[in-house]
This record gives structure tokens, C-alpha cells and sequence, in this order.
């Protein structure tokens, strides 16, 4: 006989897929880490199949979790669509978000066009800077929310993802290893700029910063001439630029953590937007780059 996947196994499935690690998503979704251990033995009974691979050091996800997890990304999704319509239909207000450009350019504008419509009286204004520089200004009550990178090893806010990092050039670049590597990067406090540095310290690799920038449309446009690499999360790499690390022999970069930060001080309508974006930046769609 069949049955039915249980929301509350699915939210702690989708916790450990996030956070892959099981301490880390108990505490997420408010259980201790026995309870979510058998809350995921008793999902894979239901499936009567392994949904992660675990040892003392780390937690995969297998290849039928990553089947489940687009199910119950959308399951989870309906469902608080569906709770959110009808327990706070009228919700209302500003709610002051802050991004660096690249996420602000590629990853917040169709989730806001879609809370949005769930919630047509909500306004939003989005600022662009480092994360670094948002927030401090997050604490002095001058934003609601900051979408922020983080190291792994590092992690603060309520993680949504976590992000492959790549190096990333035009189609046309090529790399003499007898010259200073050229970087396009963004300035100085951003994550993705001290893992790429850090990296190539590593392998003693000599580089250069031609151009910084907090644009990531002048980051692309400083790239294209095929001079210059740069290092860009997997989902906000321009159509116009591919991966390169493998031809071009460059070290490779860790993960990056996605967070979610949220004022001490929220009120009910950024509260429900910080929940919105949380569960829709965990809803990973890998993107194609050539």
C-alpha cells in the first residue's frame, strides 16, 4: 500500500539536504538531531530507499534524495503558498532588502516578482553592496533583510544553500602561467574575492587585480575581452562566461554558504518575506554554463 510523504519528514529531509549536516538541520527546523535522524530513516522506509550517504566527517545526498528533493521543494512550497494565502492574506508594508549585485541581479528580482503576487501590498527597496558593509547596516536598523555569502567554515544567518564557487572567463580567455593571472573581482570584504586569493596563494600562483568592482554587469563587460578571470557563484555567472578552471589549470574553490539574515526587530510582513526567500533560495536549480 502506498503512503503518503509526511510534510514534516519532508521539511526535515530538505534541512538536512541544505545544511548537510544533521546538527546543523535539527536545530533549523527546531527538533534535536535523534528526532531528525529518525524522522529520515522513516522517509526512506517510505521510499524504500537510501536518501543520504553518512559517515563521521560528512552527509551526501544520493541520487534518489536528489529526485525527492525537487518534489519536496515544490510540496513544502504549495503548502506554505497555500497556509501564507489564507492565514495572512492582507499582510502589508516595506520591506528593505539588502543584496550584493550579482544576487540582486540574478536571484532576487523573480522571487520578489513572485511574493509579489502572493502579496500584492508589499513593497520592497533593494540595496547592492558587500555583504560586509549590509550588515552592519541590517543591525542599525536601516535594512529588514541581507542576503549574504559566507565561508563554510564561517556560516552566520539562516543558511538557504550552498553554492559552488567557480573561476569564470569569457570563451575567448587563455592563460600563460608565465604571467601574473589578471582578476576581475569584486572589492575588498567580499567572500567569493578572499576564497579566490586564498586559493591561489595556495599554489604559490602569482595575481594581479586589474579591476574591482560592485557591479557584476562591469564585472561581465571587464571580463570579455578574454584577459582576466574572475570567481562567481554556479547560479550568478553571466550567460556570456563559462567555467574555466579545468582548462586553465587554476586550483579549485570550496562551496559557499547562501544565509538569510533577518532584523531582531521584524515585524510580521518582513518576518513572512525572510521566510519566503529562505525557502525559495534552498529550491536550487543548477544552471547550465558552457
Amino acid at each position: 500500500m502506498k503512503r503518503d510523504l509526511e510534510m514534516d519528514l519532508l521539511r526535515s529531509f530538505v534541512a538536512v539536504a541544505a545544511h548537510r549536516n544533521f546538527t546543523r538541520a535539527a536545530e533549523a527546523v527546531g527538533r534535536t538531531q535523534s528526532a531528525v535522524s529518525l524522522q529520515i530513516k522513516r522517509l526512506e522506509e517510505i521510499v524504500e530507499k537510501r536518501l543520504f550517504e553518512r559517515t563521521r566527517q560528512s552527509v551526501s545526498i544520493t541520487q534518489t534524495g536528489e529526485a525527492l528533493l525537487v518534489y519536496a521543494n515544490r510540496i513544502l512550497a504549495a503548502n506554505d503558498a497555500a497556509l501564507s494565502h489564507l492565514q495572512r492574506p492582507e499582510v502589508e508594508g516595506l520591506v528593505r532588502i539588502g543584496a550584493p549585485d550579482d544576487y540582486a541581479t540574478f536571484m532576487i528580482p523573480p522571487l520578489l516578482s513572485a511574493l509579489s503576487r502572493e502579496h500584492p501590498r508589499l513593497q520592497f527597496e533593494v540595496t547592492c553592496d558587500n555583504a560586509c558593509d549590509l550588515l552592519p547596516q541590517l543591525k542599525q536598523g536601516q535594512l529588514d533583510l541581507v542576503v549574504a555569502t559566507h565561508r563554510p567554515d564561517a556560516v552566520a544567518g539562516q543558511i538557504a544553500r550552498y553554492e559552488p564557487l567557480h573561476w569564470v572567463a569569457s570563451p575567448d580567455f587563455t592563460d600563460d602561467p608565465e604571467e601574473p593571472l589578471s582578476l576581475v573581482l569584486f572589492p575588498v570584504g567580499c567572500v567569493c574575492r578572499e576564497i579566490a586569493l586564498d586559493a591561489l596563494k595556495r599554489i604559490d600562483r602569482s595575481w594581479r587585480v586589474t579591476y574591482s568592482t560592485r557591479s557584476i554587469g562591469l564585472m561581465e563587460k571587464a571580463l570579455q575581452d578574454g584577459s582576466a578571470v574572475s570567481a562567481m557563484e554556479a547560479s550568478v555567472i553571466p550567460s556570456g562566461l563559462r567555467i574555466v578552471e579545468r582548462a586553465a589549470g587554476l586550483p579549485p574553490l570550496p562551496e559557499v554558504v547562501i544565509s538569510v539574515h533577518q532584523s531582531n526587530t521584524a515585524e510580521a510582513h518582513v518576518s513572512l518575506a525572510a521566510d519566503f526567500l529562505l525557502k525559495k533560495l534552498g529550491q536550487k536549480e543548477t544552471q547550465a554554463v558552457s
